[in-house]
């Protein structure tokens, strides 16, 4: 931790920072949190005046943008990774374990554009520019109801299209949209509630994970949104499993 202090980044920062070494770890068996650090940046856009109150849509308190890693240079182009998303394919668990935590599956939802699965004008007027076709979301409410989370992932064109829309999110989510909630009756985020978010670029793909707690709250200590976050980012194993499908290894490639 002391470490990342040096590096200017905040507790909470670090926390994020911290899920993210773990997920990329478990998934391809111990991937260093070192080369992560030298990889990935982390900023704190200033804050801007907003619309989100007036749309009644909510948005997250926090956002943290995470460009592609080296290791989803297989699948950079969507050329190389032709098949459509499937919703089965992203969200194949409808129960997920992190911690001592359990998620359920509420729904999960395909749609064969973009443009639904978002709101705002600012956010509509940047997606033509990503060649995106397709947005799979998914929403999860914890076993003992006190959390809510919801990832959506993006087919885009290629890993510049999805890293910079991750990038400019860090500015548009703070008044000018965001990603659309998938409704559910048994669980849904407070409108003026305390979440956070995060972005991620995977080759030409752009995930979103956002989290809460049910009742809007902002977490205390005895609260976990590490497990929360990593539970949620569940969903990324079906990238990891196209980058397979590539290059026949889930190995980072050499540098």
């Amino acid at each position: 931790m002391e470490a990342l202090s040096e590096r200017g980044l905040t507790q909470r920062q670090q926390r994020i920072l911290i899920a993210v070494g773990t997920v990329v770890a478990v998934l391809l068996g111990g991937f260093g949190l070192t080369a992560i650090i030298s990889t990935l940046g982390v900023s704190t856009p200033p804050e801007q005046s907003g619309s989100a109150d007036t749309i009644g849509l909510p948005r997250p308190a926090e956002y943290q943008a995470w460009p592609s890693l080296k290791l989803f240079a297989p699948i950079a182009d969507r050329k190389a990774d032709r098949a459509p998303l499937r919703a089965e394919e992203v969200f194949a668990t409808k129960t997920l374990k992190s911690g001592k935590l359990t998620l359920k599956l509420l729904g999960r939802r395909l749609d064969d554009a973009c443009a639904p699965a978002m709101w705002g004008g600012g956010v509509l007027a940047k997606l033509p520019e990503t060649g995106c076709t397709q947005a799979v979301r998914g929403v999860y409410l914890s076993a003992d109801r006190r959390y809510i989370a919801q990832y959506t992932l993006f087919n885009m064109a290629s890993s510049e299209a999805a890293d910079g829309f991750v990038r400019d999110m860090a500015t548009l989510y703070r008044g000018g949209g965001w990603v659309r909630p998938l409704e559910s009756e048994a669980a849904s985020f407070v409108t003026d509630g305390y979440t956070e978010a995060s972005g991620h670029a995977m080759g030409h793909y752009a995930g979103f994970v956002w989290v809460g707690r049910a009742d809007g709250q902002e977490p205390t200590a005895k609260d976990d949104f590490v497990s929360l976050i990593l539970g949620a980012r569940g969903a990324e194993k079906a990238i990891y499993r196209r980058v397979v499908a590539v290059t026949g290894s889930a190995t980072p490639p050499a540098k």
